[in-house]
């Protein structure tokens, strides 16, 4: 139904008991309709033979009304059904003219308008957000030569090799169809009986249990293209690309028992943390950045650039940034932009081509194919966030489901002589899409190149390149999503196939589970390079407190001028200063002035943040200390290493937290911030300031496990 008219009052019959429904229309500014327009002057009651009676079929209204409400959800996503999405602008650093003629890429003076959509892949449209899975990262470009969509993912590599395989794959993963669990994950039998008899996918498994599956949010995850494509200029020279995404937030991740427990509290918390961010004006920004590979060079590369399961390491070939995406406004209405948005790797715009790479080859049509049945038909470009913009754009294809466009002229058919304004193919030289031309030759075959056969030397790598803490976390989660696997023989073979990857790898995780190994093969495949530190997410981090959330813990008797030195000096370095108090409402200060609440304790918990502060005040302090919620807040930040601030008076909630060291003291403990003096200063705030820009206090883990060991 629809809305049309001006502001007016309609008559209605007046029931006995003065329902405020039927005393008369409730001005909201138009006039309620059907879709064709007509008025609805009771849009409370069906049409029935007598008050009490059966419903009559020809009440058109309610027919109207039932049958669109029938079908307002389509069919879901086979794979990334649960997304979310954003309006921005990307824009490039200088003309990419040596490289190729992609319009969009030659101006940095000209703005290119992007809708931008994140997702996981496994679980359906309501699942959580924070399961452990891969992300992807989907561009659309409205460039002036056309859409061009840059499908990618949160991970370089993918599962497998060739698209005939995905539908296995995807029906691994998905819920075991004879009881339909379990929703959005990968710890179960199925998921890795495929995975353990299909080698290919050892290097996409190592990311898929690294920090990598589990970002902190969209915000802070990188993106890759995955496959390779090819750059083609206006003299027709190739160069095999690689397209990378990195956050100006820099990448940071949640810890696997933070994301578990956010499942519960906030399914919705990358959605959320999206959405909030912008329309805080805390626009999220990603360098657009290329790995560029001469197409003469490509024969003797070390690494197969048509293996999706392959990466090309920054060693060997920098990452060149080349422009800026901002992300500067949501959806105006969920269902018809994030939803119906329609991505595909065959939209192309002249200056990018493919390659050979049999995953994307196969993923041309399925993309297509997808779309056709899942937004009714072949007319789903006519959606308005599927449209090209400050493009004219203009075919023969006609008619079929949701057709919008009302063409005119008797011709629908080229060649034409009978009507001048029917559209014609683009004389040559002035420009339009052409495929990079390249010679093929060879026999029809079911078969894959030798190269692709190196399973596990890039795994091997990402192995190598983490950090002491990186690789503890792959190992529980290799233990965690193996323990949920209940036939022995699976575990069993996935560790064995681990011990290709490193021996110390498969026997911690084999140990974990209760299993007895052989010895690691004699012989295992190099890498062209020994690590990669870009592989992992505690090299060289970005440190920054932007749009970091701050819990501020306070209840009756807070020091005001505390509590607004806090959030004033938090606001100012860019991060987001919330005050949880023991109650909702306001608090009152110990001058009694109030102080609005923005959560109440009960409805959040400290996953939902990244570090926790607590002002003085005596009388604040102790009834935060008579709230058990309180301490356990603050308890569960320090276990996941976040920062923490208390001022000098709060140090005994730390106490009763448990945040001290073995001498009985909260002094010098990594990530947590108590002053020196009798208040809180300029300094002590910028200390902590200090801590959360790090994102977690990952030296408080390492001191801790120093003296475990000890």
């Amino acid at each position: 139904m629809s809305t049309r008219g001006k502001k007016q009052h309609l008559p209605s019959a007046k029931r006995p008991d003065g329902d405020p429904r039927r005393d008369g229309f409730i001005e909201s500014g138009e006039v309620l309709t059907t879709n064709q327009g007509v008025a609805i002057s009771d849009n409370q009651n069906s049409l029935k033979a007598a008050p009490r009676g059966p419903t009559l079929l020809e009440d058109f209204i309610l027919r109207e009304k039932i049958t669109h409400f029938d079908h307002e959800r389509i069919p879901e996503r086979v794979v990334h059904a649960r997304g979310s999405a954003a309006h921005g602008v990307f824009r490039p650093y200088a003309s990419m003219a040596e490289y190729t003629k992609a319009g969009f890429l030659q101006d940095p003076a000209i703005e290119t308008e992007v809708f931008v959509r994140f997702s996981t892949v496994a679980g359906g449209a309501g699942s959580a957000d924070t399961a452990r899975d891969v992300r992807g990262f989907a561009v659309k470009f409205y460039t002036a030569e056309g859409n061009f969509d840059l499908v990618g993912n949160n991970i370089p590599v993918f599962f497998i090799q060739d698209a005939i395989k995905f539908p296995d794959l995807i029906h691994s993963v998905k819920p075991e169809p004879h009881h339909g669990m379990p929703q959005a994950a990968s710890a179960h039998d199925t998921f890795w009986d495929f995975a353990s008899l299909l080698p290919e996918s050892t290097h996409m498994l190592m990311w898929a249990m690294s920090d990598r599956a589990i970002p902190r949010s969209y915000r802070m995850m990188e993106g890759f293209g995955v496959h390779s494509f090819k750059f083609v200029n206006a003299e027709g020279k190739v160069h095999f690309v690689k397209f990378h995404w990195k956050p100006k937030l820099g990448t940071h991740s949640l810890l696997w028992d933070e994301a578990q427990q956010i499942s519960g509290k906030d399914p919705d918390f990358h959605r959320r943390d999206l959405w909030e961010a912008i329309e805080a004006g805390a626009y999220p920004e990603f360098e657009f950045g290329v790995q560029l590979i001469p197409a003469a060079d490509v024969q003797g590369f070390p690494i197969d650039l048509l293996d999706p399961t392959k990466l090309v390491p920054e060693e060997l070939v920098p990452v060149t940034p080349i422009g800026r995406m901002v992300l500067n406004r949501n959806p105006t209405n969920f269902f018809a932009e994030t939803e119906q948005v329609a991505f595909h790797p065959g939209h192309l715009v002249p200056g990018i081509d493919f390659t050979n790479d049999p995953l994307l080859q196969g993923r041309l049509h399925s993309y297509l194919d997808t779309q056709l049945i899942r937004l009714g038909g072949p007319n789903f470009h006519e959606i308005p966030v599927n449209q090209p913009r400050g493009c004219p754009f203009r075919n023969l294809q006609r008619d079929g489901y949701m057709r919008q466009r009302v063409d005119q002229g008797r011709v629908a058919y080229e060649p034409s002589s009978l009507d001048e304004g029917a559209p014609a193919q683009s004389p040559a030289g002035r420009g339009g899409f052409a495929t990079f031309l390249e010679g093929v030759e060879g026999e029809k075959v079911r078969a894959r190149p030798e190269s692709f056969f190196d399973h596990y030397s890039q795994a091997a790598l990402f192995w190598r390149s983490q950090s002491p803490i990186e690789k503890d976390h792959i190992v529980d989660a290799f233990g965690f999503e193996l323990g949920k696997v209940q036939t022995r023989h699976v575990q069993q073979r996935m560790v064995e196939n681990l011990q290709n990857v490193d021996g110390t790898l498969a026997r911690r995780v084999s140990e974990q589970l209760g299993l007895n190994l052989g010895e690691p093969p004699a012989v295992q495949a190099k890498s062209p390079v020994e690590t990669s530190p870009a592989l992992s997410l505690l090299h060289d981090p970005v440190t920054s407190a932007a749009s970091r959330k701050v819990a501020i813990l306070v209840a009756d008797g807070v020091d005001g001028d505390e509590l607004a030195l806090l959030k004033t000096a938090l606001e100012k370095a860019g991060a987001v200063a919330k005050v949880v108090g023991v109650r909702g409402g306001q608090i009152a200060t110990g001058n009694g002035d109030p102080i609005a609440v923005d959560h109440p304790l009960p409805t959040v918990a400290s996953t939902l943040f990244d570090a926790v502060a607590v002002p003085g005040g005596a009388g604040h302090v102790n009834a935060l200390r008579a709230n058990p919620r309180s301490a356990f807040f603050v308890a569960e930040s320090f276990r996941h290493l976040k920062g923490i601030y208390a001022a000098t008076g709060a140090t005994a909630l730390l106490e009763d937290a448990g945040v001290v060291h073995g001498e009985g003291t909260t002094q010098d403990i990594p990530g947590v911030v108590v002053p020196a003096s009798g208040g809180t200063t300029p300094k002590d705030i910028q200390a902590f300031i200090e801590v959360i820009a790090k994102h977690r206090a990952w030296d408080r883990l390492r001191k801790q496990t120093t003296a475990a060991s000890a």
